[in-house]
């Protein structure tokens, strides 16, 4: 016998992200730890888990019609309800008749009689007569937003920025499973010995879809192998790898990362310095700064330089024209990432899209005094939004005349990604190649 129940774990994670709002991906890698849950079971609380959240407005959407009559429910019984009819509609391998029986037995245990009756007879109801169309919503921007599980203001919005056609492959690709890309650290290992150490583990790759240094996971989970802790490679998405292209550093360098937790793109740049020349990597959070050391640890990178400090202040603690390249991965709304963290789209609000562009801003204007005459400033965000992407990059261009965009910013990038590059610009959208991001890439004049 079991001794966990993966739905009762999958309904404590996904109650925890509703009244803590707690981030998913950690919760679930909590729960699998402390339930040492293992195997097909591990693949089936993270499908429940993160389908659920990802589904959620459409989910309630189907459940509204049987849930008429039904006194206001424990918050509880409606997340089981909702994660009973995520399986019901989108696990082809989960039989029915197994979802409703599991979801009573779990509905006895946490409640009564009364309450396990009515989740069965919900239940019943939609097996019988099936989930009402969206089809039945007039409006195409409401109806894109349930059938999608978005906000109906972020759908609005983009809308507005992308156009309506545009807007549902955005939304549309934000409900598909998130790829596992892998970065290899070249520092100190080669392409092929990574592969072979990771076909040892079992774990199956492929070449990544972007850049030379990618390989994408088409089977395992690389994150709890050896190869990972022994330093051989960073989990990291692709798009995210364009930033230390984009940047060009050259060894020898002395490069700031202005908002560097967990490490991720200070490693990369670290390990494209071959270890040499100097990363300071900032982050305003002790705790995260510690992030950054563990990996730099892990990859035996020496030329990281993990420092708390907020870096609007950074004048406090540098003098002007200390570095030779500077990298702004901006706090952001996070829009670029949502069906790797689906809980973002249901806490974040337009105010929050406001307050970011101020701070990035004022990062950039903080960070500017700091570069070399001749150096390169690249500003990147995992957002698709317009405000905190070219509207901030033209602010900071509107009040730094000493700057001005860099127009060689196509031949650092790989093959693929050329096309994307428009005045010394890339927005990615979200799709099958990568996550959705933007990169602007900047030059101080001499």
């Amino acid at each position: 016998m079991s001794k966990y129940n993966v739905r009762d774990i999958a309904l404590d994670i996904l109650l925890s992200i509703e009244k803590n709002q707690a981030f998913s991906n950690l919760l679930l890698n909590k729960s699998i730890q402390k339930y040492g849950v293992q195997g097909k079971d591990a693949g089936l609380l993270t499908e429940i888990v993160y389908g659920t959240i990802q589904r959620r407005d459409t989910l309630d959407y189907g459940l509204a019609p049987f849930l008429a009559k039904a006194k206001k429910l424990q918050p509880w019984v409606k997340v089981l309800l909702r994660l009973s009819l995520y399986q019901m509609l989108h696990l082809d391998r989960v039989p029915d008749r197994a979802v409703i029986h599991e979801a009573v037995e779990i509905a006895k245990k946490r409640g009564h009689k009364g309450i396990a009756s009515m989740v069965n007879g919900v239940l019943r109801n939609v097996q019988r007569n099936g989930v009402p169309s969206v089809e039945e919503i007039k409006d195409p921007i409401e109806r894109l937003a349930i059938e999608t599980s978005h906000p109906l203001w972020l759908v609005k919005r983009w809308v507005e920025q992308y156009g309506l056609d545009k807007t549902r492959e955005i939304c549309l690709a934000n409900l598909m499973s998130p790829k596992q890309t892998l970065r290899v650290n070249t520092a100190r290992f080669t392409i092929s010995e990574v592969i072979a150490q990771l076909e040892q583990e079992g774990i199956s790759v492929e070449s990544g879809g972007l850049v030379k240094e990618a390989l994408e996971v088409q089977r395992g989970n690389a994150a709890y192998t050896d190869a990972f802790r022994n330093g051989m490679f960073t989990v990291q998405d692709e798009s995210s790898m364009l930033v230390a292209h984009a940047l060009g550093a050259e060894q020898g360098e002395t490069i700031l990362d202005s908002c560097a937790a967990p490490g991720g793109k200070s490693t990369h740049i670290g390990e494209k310095l071959n270890n040499t020349g100097q990363v300071i990597s900032l982050d305003i959070h002790d705790h995260k700064v510690k992030l950054i050391s563990e990996q730099a640890e892990r990859l035996q990178l020496t030329n990281i330089s993990p420092t708390v400090q907020d870096s609007r202040k950074v004048a406090e603690r540098f003098e002007e024209e200390t570095f030779d390249r500077i990298l702004v991965d901006a706090p952001c709304s996070g829009f670029g990432v949502m069906r790797r963290k689906p809980d973002l789209k249901y806490v974040k609000t337009e105010r929050d899209v406001q307050q970011l562009s101020k701070i990035q801003l004022d990062i950039l204007s903080a960070v500017a005094p700091l570069l070399k005459k001749g150096g390169t400033l690249v500003y990147s965000t995992c957002t698709i939004d317009r405000d905190e992407n070219g509207d901030v990059v033209d602010a900071f261009l509107d009040n730094h005349p000493e700057f001005m965009v860099d127009s060689t910013l196509a031949e650092r990038m790989p093959e693929k990604i050329k096309q994307n590059v428009k005045h010394g610009k890339i927005q990615l959208l979200p799709s099958e190649e990568s996550d959705g991001f933007y990169i602007a890439c900047l030059q101080k004049k001499v």
